[in-house]
């Protein structure tokens, strides 16, 4: 398979710094090495966008700060990622923060929609991104991303690449979810989103779910693009993340799942985001999000 590494070091849709540097701290745990280990080709690999220090630019609307330079260097990334798929690549975006997804989902979904394709997105993540201005309490950009990404928010995020939505909030599905705000939870009953929270696994136990989330795409997808937060594993095992939470999924959950997905043959598209080496224990977040991207692309243990 031919891999188009896309690094967007952008933090500006969070409130900590640090995760603009960890497309660096995945490019240094190996992450091509890996990947051309199991037979894939790196056809690209670069930062499709300069994007300039935090402090260079100005917040502007506190109920979506910084949303000009997010849009602008979304646009960029939904460009390149489009181009990516249309040259039968698969595009992985290594973040930065999670207001990237605006310009993955911007890109998959314009490659689907050329295609007739439905595309279906897996967002693994202890949030749920689903504010919109209205309902946000901190006026981040990374938690609106896929409200925005399903068509509610500003015009600049949702009409981002091309207007309307990039995917139809009915072929989403969340694992990991454990802390959601209260509008964004009502939100997201109202737009039909399917979530698999923690304490759904706790419930049902991870094999199990996992079974329901292969069977949920394998009804409600052509074509599958993943979205990784890191924060959505325990901080046992990913210390390094921007908004660190207690009882999250394990490494061997994660990689479980990304084994899985890859196995349905839909996925086509993925990012990681939310490395933060400034707050990383020896690189261990990045070198486990290696192994999550590599399991995503076919890695087996025997």
């Amino acid at each position: 398979m031919n891999i188009h590494i896309l690094e967007m070091p952008l933090d500006f849709g969070a409130s900590r710094h640090g995760s603009d540097m960890g497309p660096s701290a995945i490019r240094l745990a190996g992450i091509r090495e890996r990947l051309e280990a199991l037979g894939h080709q790196t056809v690209r690999y670069d930062a499709p966008v300069q994007i300039n220090p935090q402090e260079y630019e100005e917040p502007g609307n506190p109920k979506a700060k910084y949303l000009e330079p997010i849009a602008r260097a979304c646009g960029v990334l939904a460009r390149e990622v489009e181009a990516a798929a249309e040259a039968e690549g698969f595009p992985l975006v290594l973040g930065g923060d999670h207001s990237i997804a605006l310009g993955s989902l911007a890109g998959m979904g314009a490659f689907a929609r050329r295609r007739k394709k439905r595309l279906g997105v897996l967002y693994v993540d202890a949030h749920g991104d689903f504010n919109t201005p209205e309902t946000t309490p901190s006026g981040n950009i990374h938690g609106e991303c896929l409200a925005a990404s399903c068509g509610y928010g500003l015009d600049a995020l949702t009409n981002l690449h091309y207007p309307g939505a990039k995917v139809s909030a009915q072929n989403v599905c969340f694992v990991g979810t454990r802390d959601l705000d209260p509008g964004e939870r009502a939100l997201m009953k109202a737009a039909g989103v399917t979530v698999f929270s923690m304490s759904d696994i706790e419930r049902h136990g991870f094999p199990a779910v996992v079974k329901k989330i292969v069977v949920f795409f394998k009804s409600h997808a052509d074509i599958v693009h993943v979205s990784f937060d890191m924060d959505v594993l325990d901080p046992m095992f990913a210390p390094g993340t921007g908004i660190p939470l207690p009882a999250g999924l394990t490494n061997r959950e994660a990689l479980l799942l990304m084994e899985e997905m890859a196995d349905t043959g839909l996925v086509k598209s993925a990012e990681i985001v939310e490395v933060n080496p400034v707050l990383d224990v020896q690189n261990q977040t990045a070198v486990l999000a290696v192994s999550l991207a590599a399991r995503l692309l076919g890695e087996k243990i025997y």
